[in-house]
C-alpha cells in the first residue's frame, strides 16, 4: 500500500486492508502509538468503502425498469 494513496485503492483492496487492520487490532499486540495509527487508517478506509458502496448503490438505483420489471436502460446519474 506504500505506493498507492487510499483514494487510489479499489474497493476490494481497501476492504482487504481494513480487514487486515481489524485482525491486527484484535490481536492487541501492536504498541499504543501503532494501534492509534492503525485505528485512524481503518477509520479512513471504512469511510472510503462506505462512500464507494453508496456510489455503487446510486448507480444501481439509476437503472430504469420497464413495465415488465426488466432493465430497459439507464436513467441519468448526476453523482451528487
Amino acid at each position: 500500500m506504500a505506493t498507492q494513496t487510499e483514494q487510489e485503492l479499489s474497493f476490494e483492496a481497501a476492504l482487504a486492508r481494513l480487514e487486515e487492520i481489524v485482525r491486527l487490532l484484535e490481536r492487541g499486540e501492536a504498541p499504543l502509538d501503532q494501534s492509534i495509527d492503525l485505528y485512524q487508517e481503518g477509520d479512513r478506509l471504512k469511510r472510503l468503502c462506505e462512500q464507494r458502496l453508496q456510489s455503487a448503490q446510486a448507480r444501481i438505483d439509476a437503472i430504469a425498469l420497464g413495465p415488465d420489471g426488466q432493465p430497459k436502460g439507464l436513467a441519468p446519474f448526476d453523482g451528487r
